[in-house]
Order: C-alpha cells, then structure tokens, then sequence
C-alpha cells in the first residue's frame, strides 16, 4: 500500500488501519482453525520501514524455527517456518522493499515467500516470544535494499489511498522558553537561538504555500513538554519537529544531530497513552475488544517510528548538503518526552552545539541560520513528496468460503 503524504493525514490512515484491522480480526475469529485444522499457524504478515529498509513481522501462534531458502538476492525471499502450519495458505500486496508476499504448506513446515520489489539482502532475523502487550509469537526479519532491479509481476496492481484537499499541518516546537533557558553558550542561550530559528522556519514554509504552520511558542515563554506534545496530536499534526540547540563538556564538539523515539521511549508512550481511561477514544479506536485495540495502537505507533525515521534520514541529508556540519553519529534515539506522541511523525533537531564558539556564531547569525532553516524546509518538502513508509496489516487466515 502507497501513501501520498502530501495528501493523506495520519489520521486517516489510521482509520483505515483500523477498518483494516478489525476486518481482519473478525475473518481470523471466524475462519481460524476451521480453515486450517491446524492449532499453530501463521496468522499473518506485517510490514514496516520503506524502500530501503523493511521489517516483516509474521504472527506465529507458537514458536517456530526459520530456515533461509532464497536469501532476497534474487529479488525473492524465500524461508521455511518449522513447527507451525499454513492452514489452506494465504497471499497479498506487501509495503515498502516487499511487492507481494505467499504462505503456504510446505510439509509440516510453513513457507513464506516474498517478492521483492528490489534485491535486497537480510541484515538480521530473530524470534520474539509473547510480552509487551502480544499474546503470540512473532518472527522478524529486517531486509535492506541491494539496489538491483526486479521485474514486477503483471498480476499486481497499485493501490492508491483516498487523498485529503487540506496541506499538511507541521507544528514546530521551539526547545526551552520562559524560566527555562535551556544551555548557554558564550553570548546566547538555547531558548533565543531556537525561537529565532522557529520562527524562521514557519516562515520559510508559509513563503511555499503548501503547508498549515503552528508554533508551540512564538514568543519567550515556557510550554511544558507534555503540552507540546498535546497541541500536536489535538491539531492533528502531519509533522512535529522540535529545535534544539546542543551542548557539550568539550568545546570541540560541534555539528548538527536528529533524534528520533527509541524503542524504549515507545514503550513508554504506550503507558502515557494507555494510562487514562478514555484512551480508546484519544486514538479514534473502537474500545470494545481491548486486545485489538492495543494491536491497533502498536500498527499506529509503528507507523508513526517509521516515517518519523525516515522524516530524519531525508533531513540529515539535505542538511549535509547545505554544508552544515552534522556530528559523526547524527541520526540518534532517545525518550524525549517531546516525541512521545503514538500518531504523529516527530524528530527532534539539535542544529549544532551552543557550546562550541563556531557553532554558536552559526546559529546566532541570521545569514547562516536561514541558509540551514532552507536546507529543513527543502526536507520537509522531501519528505512530503515520497510514499509514506507505514504498516500494513495483511495475512488473514482464510475463511474457506
């Protein structure tokens, strides 16, 4: 499945997510075991990441042992799922590096097989037992494109989302303000540099005409995190990026860096979002059956890591090819409290370290300023013009009819 983003609000596309996945859930109640005849299948496939990078998770109802066939090299990968069956197998379009995927028996095993829209290679694959909210078994695998060229299958066809008419809405947030300075650097503190640098932006974007712009702050005061992450998710934001200015024991320390939401943080926004009683509704779920509200809010959140990933790989570039300096490790993760929103792409940009004299000099000039303000703005644009890179929920048992 494609998304335009330039067209298409998270929102909506997690309503669709969710028709997707109670759909699913009621034809894998009403067809599972009576199609299959079998008491450990492969319930289904996931995938998130983009044309670069893919994950493929495969819902086990038990553990399985995997063996590798075809490697991905040939544009098709291909693997064995020993101690779970395939029922009557089932089939569908994939996301990102996989074109099309099929299950199907292959003795007592189950073989997956997946059409790659690229050759690709498997960089790691492993097995996760039930926790963290999951009743059942997964098996990942991560594939990172090659680059070769794979003839598409003419039998597939693309499927396109509805479009939205409104321009993306993208909420900058400027770090620090009011009683909170954030670090100090020799002349400036954090908290002028990235409400200068916040308002900048909103004008670069403004200047376009293709987006809906909304500050966190626009002047000197102070807007506590979880109040940042609010005016987001309650604007129903298409993207939230946070300025920040770095700071470092040695001053000698200089360039730009991007953090997105760690693993642990997701954790985290989990318990943030499933702490209140009405959380259901916060995310526009149904709230009748808990389990599939949570397997709905994993798929948004997901999704979320994933275009909030590849929002910070699109901007690192654009901004190294301003010739602004970007530290040797510039795409980080962390639990930010700032990025904790499950339904909104968020990245958190530390444009250089305030602590260092030319990094400073940077970020207090307006000339130089601007010209790393132009290089987010063309990144934003970027990233807006390409496919989203989401989940797709697929792999429903079949009902035999």
């Amino acid at each position: 499945m494609r998304f335009n983003l330039s067209a298409w609000s998270l929102r909506e596309w997690g309503l669709t997510l969710l028709a997707l996945g109670v759909l699913a859930t009621v034809l894998a109640i009403a067809g599972h075991g009576r199609a299959t005849g079998v008491t450990g299948d492969v319930r289904g496939i996931r995938f998130g990441g983009d044309a670069e990078r893919t994950r493929v998770v495969i819902d086990l109802d038990r553990s399985a042992r995997g063996e590798v066939i075809e490697p991905g090299d040939g544009g098709r990968l291909v693997l064995t799922l020993a101690g779970v069956g395939a029922g009557r197998g089932v089939d569908g379009s994939g996301s990102g590096l996989v074109r099309d995927w099929r299950v199907s028996s292959a003795g007592t095993a189950s073989r997956v097989q997946l059409g790659l829209a690229r050759t690709a290679r498997i960089e790691r694959r492993f097995l996760l037992p039930p926790g963290d909210g999951v009743a059942h078994y997964r098996y990942v695998i991560d594939i990172a494109s090659t680059g070769g060229a794979v003839t598409a299958p003419s039998r597939q066809a693309p499927r396109t989302p509805p479009r939205r008419a409104e321009r993306p809405l993208v909420v900058i947030d400027a770090g620090h303000g009011g009683h909170d300075p954030g670090a100090t650097g020799q002349q400036r503190t954090e908290s002028e540099i990235t409400l200068a640098a916040a308002l900048a932006l909103r004008d670069e974007l403004n200047r376009t005409g293709r987006y809906r712009v909304l500050l966190t702050r626009d002047t000197n005061v102070y807007v506590a995190l979880n109040r940042r992450v609010q005016i987001a998710r309650q604007a129903d934001a298409d993207l939230f990026i946070s300025l920040h200015a770095d700071a470092g024991a040695d001053p000698a320390t200089r360039g730009a860096s991007v953090y997105t939401l760690s693993e642990q943080g997701a954790s985290r926004a989990v318990r943030e979002v499933t702490r209140s009683d009405d959380w259901h509704r916060d995310m526009h779920l149904p709230g009748r059956d808990p389990s599939v509200d949570r397997i709905l809010l994993d798929m948004t959140q997901r999704a979320t890591q994933n275009r909030s990933a590849q929002f910070a790989r699109v901007l690192l570039t654009h901004i190294e090819a301003a010739d602004h300096p970007l530290l040797r490790r510039s795409h980080r993760d962390a639990g930010l409290a700032v990025l904790l929103a499950p339904d909104v792409p968020a990245v958190l940009l530390e444009m250089g370290f305030i602590t260092n004299p030319d990094d400073e000099r940077a970020l207090g000039d307006s000339r130089r300023r601007q010209r790393l303000i132009r290089a987010v703005a063309e990144g934003i644009d970027r990233y807006f013009s390409q496919p989203a890179a989401g989940t797709v929920i697929a792999g429903v048992p079949s009902t035999g009819g």
